[in-house]
């Protein structure tokens, strides 16, 4: 008989009114997941909501390289027991936000075992009750790390481009993200897309797959167009709600955040 392991065994989904966890996912990387994950977090925070960002991409953790952030705290000082949770959020006051920065460029804290990041999720879903929205930045793919942090959160946004490889791979996260918690609330969101009618087409071509093979039918929670200015605000370590707030993808990530505000 198998025997399930404890870290492994689905959770409740989080109250709202505990600290809505919200995980933003990617079955591979390069589809803009951590940009989108910044954006999000700043344009729920510029509506009013006291927001955390939590970097869990266990092995190629970049939020604070991509803010610009130098904090002498992060998340593998809590893994090695030096300081707790709540000790190791770093306020970005350019965005409003807190941000928990992973260790970037180290990939330390890919080989965490299952028990000690368990008690880092514990920990996060004890931390999001003094927030409004906790974004979490999981790591691109499917591995158990991944999925057992995906578990801490009532919401996943799968990000996903029109490239072959991402949709593959966005539906094989949410295949297994479906069977081992059926109950989650899985949304898509097309991230540079050439226009919002392609991005829908994008959309429906995945929609069609999780319909057919899964029979679930995960909504589309937006699309964010194609701009160039991304690339520059990233180059530049501003968010792109502050260097660019009116381009075409600050606008479409503020549509999406009023979206998820309203549901």
């Amino acid at each position: 008989m198998t025997t399930l392991d404890p870290a492994m065994a689905p959770r409740a989904p989080v109250p709202a009114t505990e600290g809505h966890v919200m995980a933003v996912a990617s079955g591979k990387g390069g589809v803009g997941k951590t940009w989108f994950a910044i954006t999000l977090s700043h344009a729920l925070s510029k509506r009013g909501l006291n927001v955390l960002l939590f970097d869990g991409d266990l092995g190629l953790a970049n939020i604070d390289i991509q803010l610009g952030l130098m904090p002498d705290r992060d998340l593998g000082s809590v893994v090695a027991g030096k300081l707790t949770l709540n000790q190791a959020a770093t306020r970005f006051s350019a965005g409003g936000f807190d941000v928990v920065a992973g260790r970037s460029g180290s990939g330390s804290l890919a080989n965490i075992p299952p028990s000690r990041l368990q008690l880092v999720a514990d920990d996060l879903l004890l931390m999001a009750r003094g927030y409004d929205r906790v974004i979490l930045d999981l790591g691109a793919g499917v591995e158990k790390a991944v999925r057992q942090l995906a578990r801490t959160a009532s919401t996943i946004l799968v990000v996903t481009s029109d490239e072959p490889t991402a949709l593959t791979d966005a539906y094989a996260f949410i295949k297994i993200t479906a069977i081992e918690r059926p109950d989650t609330d899985i949304r898509v969101v097309v991230n540079a897309a050439n226009s919002t009618r392609e991005g829908e087409r994008t959309y429906s071509t995945l929609l069609k797959a999780c319909q057919g093979f899964l029979r679930i039918a995960p909504p589309l929670a937006g699309v964010v167009r194609r701009d160039t200015r991304v690339r520059e605000s990233i180059r530049n370590q501003t968010p792109l709600l502050t260097r660019y707030p009116n381009s075409e993808a600050a606008l479409d990530v503020e549509a999406l955040a009023e979206r998820l505000l309203a549901d």
